[in-house]
């Protein structure tokens, strides 16, 4: 309980300086104004506070049992040289690795009904800011985790020593750094390096409520989505945000929902343009 309440605190610190930079930005350089002039959303804190403990508490123990596995199953020397590549194309490589874990679980959970019925939650938002980044149901979360992170502990670019465990570390906070900025509402863009790098306006398309849906899934590599053929950035933005899947209002509805056999979540058609 201790080791959870100061990781609380300095989450608490972390939300105050992700405001001083973000909340003056989005205020003088916004793409759209805040509903109502909010500028911060209730359950929007919650799951910012949420979403950061629980995965360090629920994957610790599934990520430990899928390196074990991958040690009695894959050649030893594999993980072995990955594992003692020098420090600069390790983590080049656990970026690359671990984006497209990401990339293909962030698709999948757009095209089976299942998993969108908890994504949903994150494409509820008419109003895209940068808490909206950590805005996703906990299992939503931990789906797209555990598809960045084990092939990092299968191929033993990540385990339990000091030097094992920097590499996710690095990629999660790294990854959830760039959410952020990817979901501010701030009218930015990076001309030729945005074939290199997601922007805003690279990820507000994949927030898009009707037009050219299903694209843009990569976080932080949009070259992923050109590789597959989900990308889409053109000069103008999105004309709305949000879902056609309904999502509850309040908070426990939002958790309990996708649960539930009469929830309409999963129901959606969710095909690409």
């Amino acid at each position: 309980m201790t080791l959870i309440a100061l990781q609380a605190l300095r989450l608490a610190l972390w939300l105050c300086v992700l405001c001083a930079i973000f909340l003056p930005l989005e205020r003088y350089f916004a793409l759209r104004q805040a509903p109502g002039g909010k500028a911060l959303r209730g359950d929007d804190l919650f799951y910012y506070f949420a979403n950061s403990l629980l995965p360090m508490i629920v994957l610790a123990l599934p990520l430990a049992l899928a390196a074990q596995l991958a040690g009695a199953l894959l050649p030893a020397w594999l993980p072995a040289t990955l594992g003692g590549l020098p420090l600069a194309p390790r983590l080049l490589l656990v970026l690359v690795i671990g984006e497209l874990g990401a990339y293909w679980a962030h698709r999948l959970a757009h095209r089976w009904p299942l998993l969108w019925r908890f994504h949903a939650v994150h494409h509820s938002p008419t109003h895209i800011y940068f808490l909206v980044n950590t805005r996703a149901h906990p299992v939503d979360l931990l789906f797209t985790r555990m598809c960045s992170l084990t092939p990092l502990y299968v191929l033993g670019l990540a385990g339990p020593t000091a030097a094992g465990s920097a590499a996710p570390v690095a990629l999660i906070l790294v990854g959830t750094l760039w959410g952020f900025f990817i979901h501010s509402n701030l009218r930015v863009r990076f001309g030729p390096l945005e074939w290199l790098l997601s922007t805003p306006a690279f990820h507000h398309w994949h927030h898009t409520r009707r037009d050219h849906v299903d694209r843009n899934f990569a976080a932080m590599l949009p070259l992923l989505d050109r590789l597959f053929g989900t990308h889409y950035l053109p000069r103008s933005w999105p004309a709305e945000y949000g879902s056609e899947t309904p999502v509850a209002d309040t908070l426990p509805g939002q958790l309990a929902d996708p649960f539930l056999p009469a929830s309409k979540a999963g129901n959606v058609d969710r095909t690409e343009s």
